[in-house]
């Protein structure tokens, strides 16, 4: 029937259908809950008490935490002052010859004689370079010839004066002839020189631009003659550099091409202007023993030695840069930092020139500079 209650009978006890026995529940452990914490805590301190009061003296431990020297900040500082120093500076630069002359024809013509060679050595007067002179030599007979008669002449009119078969005004033409024609045969003189192209001075020959049986024309360029006793180095020098240095002052030189030997040079002249984009002015130098294998337009690499000067320096670590500008830490008399704005000068190795914002006997900070900040106590350490 709908609503009542099915009464199942007990499962008959057997081996399948035997039922298991209840197993007995663990009793779960209980943490203690915080008042019963207390009194642990309490009888930890008691305890810690009880050892600093037995301890000898009675005293507490010195504190080795991170708190201890929180207020002092370490840094290593030095006193600035001013120094006579002197200061090197290698600047690239070329030699070239100092002495060097092209030589042009003077007179046309068919060359007739070119015997020397780029690296000749020539001495002077020598001639290098001869022209066709041909049609020069025969003006030059006939111009003489034309002198002679005009001399002729005006002896006959000194004769016939002295007869008065002559007058005075024929005479004085006659002799006018005579230094025209004298003229004449010392142009064509000299133009017949100038057939004769001759070494300047003792050099060598750098160029050679024509051959023989060539036709020149006036003023053709046909040998470039050096003097090689004129070797000098070329270099640039900026602005800051060329008021400390002058005529005479020994340099040191190096050749790239003969190695890393330094060669004892001079400096021979100083250019009187500046480039304007660059700031920079040549300075020349001469050496005083140049070396085998030296030539023209090999690269070289100047020290050039300033003089001695009282600068202010400081070390290059203890100048600081932002964007605000160039700046210092320096110490003041209570033993606090302060930020100091300067501007600076030449380096010269690990030190650097002020110019402005400091003096002698500033001290001013070198090492230390995290969490630096102004107005903060700092303590000075050797470095």
């Amino acid at each position: 029937m709908i609503g009542q209650a099915v009464h199942k009978p007990p499962r008959a006890e057997g081996t399948l259908g035997r039922s298991r026995p209840a197993r007995p529940r663990r009793a779960r452990l209980r943490k203690p809950c915080w008042p019963e914490r207390i009194p642990r805590a309490i009888g930890a301190a008691l305890l810690a008490a009880t050892v600093i009061a037995c301890s000898p003296g009675g005293d507490p431990p010195a504190s080795t935490g991170p708190d201890r020297g929180a207020l002092e900040h370490l840094v290593a500082a030095v006193d600035v002052e001013r120094a006579a120093t002197t200061s090197s500076h290698e600047r690239p630069g070329s030699l070239r010859f100092r002495r060097q002359v092209r030589l042009f024809s003077q007179e046309e013509g068919r060359i007739t004689s070119l015997d020397v060679f780029e690296g000749d050595m020539v001495r002077e007067g020598e001639v290098l370079v001869a022209l066709d002179d041909d049609l020069l030599q025969a003006e030059l007979d006939k111009a003489r010839a034309t002198l002679a008669q005009a001399e002729l002449d005006v002896r006959r009119l000194e004769d016939l004066v002295s007869k008065r078969a002559a007058s005075d005004a024929e005479l004085s033409q006659a002799r006018t002839a005579v230094a025209v024609a004298r003229g004449d045969v010392r142009l064509l003189e000299t133009r017949l020189a100038f057939t004769r192209i001759r070494a300047p001075f003792d050099g060598v020959v750098t160029e050679r631009l024509v051959e023989p049986g060539d036709f020149v024309s006036k003023n053709t360029h046909l040998l470039t003659v050096a003097d090689p006793q004129s070797l000098v180095a070329e270099v640039y020098a900026s602005e800051l550099i060329l008021p400390r240095i002058r005529v005479g002052d020994p340099a040191q030189l190096r050749i790239d091409a003969l190695g890393a030997v330094a060669f004892p040079a001079r400096i021979l002249r100083i250019h009187p202007s500046l480039e304007e984009t660059s700031r920079q002015g040549i300075v020349e130098l001469t050496l005083e023993d140049p070396p085998e294998g030296v030539k023209a337009g090999q690269f070289v690499r100047v020290t050039l030695e300033t003089a001695s000067v009282e600068r202010l320096l400081i070390p290059f670590r203890a100048l600081r840069r932002d964007r605000d500008g160039e700046f210092v830490w320096l110490i003041t008399d209570q033993g606090q930092a302060s930020r100091r704005k300067v501007r600076s000068g030449l380096q010269s190795t690990d030190r650097i020139e002020i110019l402005e914002g400091l003096a002698p006997g500033d001290r001013i900070i070198t090492r230390g500079f995290l969490g630096l900040s102004e107005g903060k106590t700092v303590k000075v350490v050797p470095e």
